[in-house]
C-alpha cells in the first residue's frame, strides 16, 4: 500500500479524504495536523497522524511517503502563508523526499485571479501554488472545483481543462476525485475543473488522458 499524506487532514473536505483512504486497498492515509488535540480524532481509527506545520520545514512530514494529497486552505485568514508558501513549502519538501505524485485541491478561477472581484487574493493564491507545482517537476494533479457545497455526494460531475461556466460540487464528490487521481494511471501532470454533473467520477477521469 503506498503512503498518502493528507495536508489539511483536519479540514471538512481534509477528513472526507482520510476517511476514503481508509477504506482504500490502494492506499495508507497519513493525516497531516497541526495541533495535538487533532490528532485523537484519527489515531481512534488507528490512523497514522504526523505534526506538522505548513509554515515550517515540512522534510520530516514527507520522509517514507508516497503521495501527498494538498487539501489545506486557510479559510481566508493567512491566504499567503498557507494557501500559497504554505503549498510551496510541502512542494519543495516532496521534491526532496522523491514523492511520486503531488495532488493539489486548487479552485476554478485560480488560471485568471484578476477576473475575480471577491477572491481575488485567494485565487492569486492558488495560481502561484499551481504555478510553483507545474514548474517543481514532480508529477502532479492540480483539481479546480468550482464552490464547494456540503450536500451529499453523488458519485458524478462534469471535468474539463475548461469548463467555461460556474457552478457547484460536492464536498463528497471533490473527495471521491482527488483519491482517484492518486492512481498511477489517471491524470498525470494534468489541470482541470469539476462541477456537479452527469459522468461517473471514474469515468471522467479515464476521458482526460
Amino acid at each position: 500500500m503506498e503512503n498518502i499524506l493528507v495536508a489539511g487532514a483536519n479540514g471538512t473536505t481534509g477528513k472526507k479524504i482520510v476517511s476514503l483512504l481508509n477504506q482504500s486497498q490502494y492506499f495508507n492515509p497519513i493525516a497531516m495536523v497541526r495541533k495535538e488535540e487533532q490528532i485523537g480524532q484519527f489515531s481512534d481509527k488507528n490512523i497514522e497522524t504526523v505534526l506538522a506545520d505548513l509554515e515550517a520545514d515540512l522534510t520530516n512530514a514527507t520522509k517514507n511517503i508516497d503521495k501527498v494529497i494538498f487539501a489545506a486552505g486557510s479559510g481566508g485568514k493567512k491566504v499567503v502563508a498557507v494557501d500559497q508558501e504554505g503549498a510551496k513549502n510541502l512542494i519543495t519538501a516532496s521534491k526532496k523526499n522523491g514523492i511520486k505524485k503531488f495532488i493539489m485541491l486548487s479552485s476554478m478561477g485560480a488560471d485568471k485571479p484578476e477576473e475575480s472581484d471577491q477572491l481575488q487574493e485567494y485565487l492569486e493564491a492558488k495560481h502561484n501554488a499551481d504555478v510553483f507545482l507545474k514548474e517543481s517537476g514532480l508529477n502532479y494533479t492540480i483539481v479546480r472545483p468550482g464552490s464547494l457545497i456540503n450536500n451529499k455526494g453523488t458519485g458524478k460531475i462534469k471535468l474539463a481543462e475548461k469548463l467555461n461556466e460556474q457552478g457547484e460540487v460536492t464536498r463528497d464528490d471533490v473527495a471521491q476525485t482527488l483519491v482517484r487521481t492518486l492512481h498511477d494511471d489517471i491524470a498525470n501532470k494534468e489541470t482541470f475543473e469539476i462541477i456537479e454533473g452527469n459522468n461517473l467520477i471514474g469515468k471522467a477521469l479515464d476521458e482526460t488522458h
